[in-house]
C-alpha cells in the first residue's frame, strides 16, 4: 500500500519553517511577510549557482522545463545543504495549473523527496485552481486580500524602480525608497491598513512622489522590454541576472506586471466557455475575480495620470486588444497570448528592443514567443525581437553573446 504524502499538522505552525523558493524581484519580501502576519515562520531561498541546478537535475527528469529544475532545485539543495533541520521544515510551491508541465511540480517534488527518504517533509501547495487542505495551514480571506493587493504594490515599485534607477545621480538611493516602502506596506497591513479603496490611492500616489524624488540624470540609454515564461521573466536565478547585466550594458528596462498574469488567469474561463465548453458558474466566479483586479490596476494606473515622464502600463482590456491583431485567444497554454500581447504593448511603449525569456523546449512560449516574431516585425518595423533560451545546459555567455548582438543593432540603426 502506497504511503501518503506527510501532511502538514497545526503543531508544526508553531516550530516549522515554510522554505519557499524565489520567484518575483520585488514581491517576494511582502508576500513572506503576510504569512509571517499570520503565524507563519517562512523563508524565501536565494541559493543559486551550478549546486543548485546540479541538486533538481539529480532529484528530477532530465526532461524536466528548466524553471523546475532551479524552484524544485532550490527546495531540495536547502534539505542537503545542512543550513535547516529537514525535521522542522515544510517546502511550499506555487502553481499556476492549465496545460503544463508546471501543474506536476508538486507530485515531482513528493516523488523526489521519496527518493531521498525525505518523504516526511510536508507539501504545501498553492494554485490559482486549488489550495491542497492541510489541518496547520489554512488561507484566510483577509491573506488573499493582503497577497493580491501586495502583488498590485509590487508591480507599482518594479515599474518606478526599473525607471528612476538608471539614471539616479547617487548609486543605491533607488533602493533605499524600495526598502522603505517595503517596510511601510508591511507596518500597514500588519495593522490592515493601506488595503482598500482611498488607502490603495493615497499609498499609490506618495510611492510616485517618493521615487520622483530621487535625483535623477537623464542621458541616452537603450530601452529594452522583457517577456517571456513567468519564471526565467522575473527570477534572477532563472535568467542568469538578466537585469544585471542589462543594467551593466547601459540599458533601461521595463518586465509587465504580475497583476497582468493574474487577469490573464482569470479571463481563461470565458474563452474556455465559447471554446471547449467550460461552466458558466466558473465564467461568473472568474469575470467577478478579475473584475477587483481591474479596479487595483486602476487605481494605479489613475495614481500615474499626473506624471507623464512615468511610462504606465496599458490596461488589460487594451492588452487583450493588441493580442487579438495577431493571435487567437484561444492559444492560451503556458503564457499563451499574453506573451505576444506584452510584446506589442511594450514596442508601443518604446521598448522596441525586446528579449523574450524561454526555457528551452517549453513548447507553449515557443509557439507565442519565436512564432509570432515575422507578425510582429511586420507590424512594427522598429522592433529588434531577441528570443534567448534558458536551460541547465545552456551557456550564460552565448546568452549574453545574443542580447549584446541585439544591443549591437539597436545601437548601428539608432546612429544610422
Amino acid at each position: 500500500m502506497e504511503k501518503m504524502p506527510a501532511v502538514f499538522t497545526k503543531e508544526m505552525k508553531k516550530d516549522y519553517t515554510i522554505l519557499i523558493p524565489d520567484i518575483f524581484p520585488v514581491h517576494m519580501d511582502l508576500i513572506k511577510e503576510i504569512f509571517k502576519m499570520y503565524g507563519y515562520k517562512v523563508e524565501v531561498l536565494h541559493y543559486e549557482g551550478q549546486q543548485v541546478i546540479d541538486t533538481g537535475l539529480k532529484h528530477l527528469h532530465n526532461d524536466m522545463c528548466y524553471p523546475a529544475i532551479c524552484s524544485l532545485g532550490q527546495l531540495l539543495y536547502a534539505l542537503e545543504c545542512g543550513d535547516y533541520d529537514t525535521h522542522k521544515v515544510a517546502l511550499m510551491q506555487f502553481q499556476t495549473g492549465g496545460g503544463c508541465r508546471a501543474s506536476n511540480y508538486i507530485w515531482l517534488l513528493r516523488k523526489a523527496l521519496k527518493n531521498m527518504d525525505m518523504d516526511y517533509v510536508p507539501v504545501l501547495s498553492l494554485s490559482f485552481g486549488k489550495v491542497e487542505k492541510s489541518p496547520g495551514f489554512k488561507i484566510t480571506p483577509m491573506m488573499i486580500i493582503k497577497g493580491i493587493v501586495a502583488v498590485m504594490y509590487g508591480d507599482m515599485i518594479m515599474l518606478l524602480r526599473n525607471q528612476i534607477k538608471p539614471y539616479e545621480i547617487t548609486p543605491g538611493s533607488t533602493d533605499k525608497v524600495v526598502d522603505r516602502w517595503n517596510k511601510e506596506l508591511i507596518r500597514q497591513f500588519s495593522h490592515n491598513r493601506g488595503l482598500f479603496g482611498r488607502g490603495i490611492s493615497k499609498n499609490l500616489s506618495a510611492m510616485v512622489s517618493d521615487f520622483r524624488a530621487v535625483p535623477i540624470k537623464r542621458t541616452k540609454k537603450t530601452k529594452v522590454g522583457i517577456v517571456g515564461e513567468i519564471y526565467v521573466k522575473y527570477s534572477q536565478f532563472g535568467n542568469n541576472g538578466l537585469e544585471a547585466f542589462l543594467a551593466s550594458e547601459g540599458c533601461e528596462f521595463m518586465v509587465p506586471g504580475v497583476l497582468s498574469f493574474i487577469e490573464y488567469c482569470f479571463s481563461d474561463a470565458s474563452v474556455d466557455h465559447i471554446y471547449y465548453g467550460g461552466g458558466l458558474k466558473k465564467v461568473f466566479i472568474n469575470n467577478l475575480l478579475g473584475s477587483v483586479i481591474a479596479g487595483l490596476e486602476k487605481h494605479l494606473l489613475d495614481s500615474l495620470k499626473p506624471y507623464p515622464d512615468i511610462i504606465s502600463p496599458t490596461p488589460f482590456k487594451e492588452t487583450e486588444a493588441l493580442a487579438d491583431k495577431v493571435i487567437d485567444r484561444g492559444v492560451k497554454m503556458g503564457e499563451g497570448w499574453l506573451l505576444t500581447a506584452e510584446m506589442a504593448e511594450l514596442i508601443e511603449k518604446g521598448y522596441n528592443n525586446i528579449i523574450c525569456a524561454q526555457p528551452f523546449g517549453c513548447l507553449p512560449n515557443h509557439i507565442v514567443g519565436k512564432g509570432v516574431i515575422r507578425t510582429l516585425k511586420s507590424m512594427y518595423p522598429g522592433a529588434n525581437i531577441c528570443p534567448v533560451d534558458y536551460d541547465s545546459g545552456a551557456s550564460k555567455v552565448n546568452q549574453e553573446n545574443r542580447i549584446k548582438l541585439m544591443l549591437s543593432v539597436d545601437r548601428e540603426e539608432t546612429l544610422a
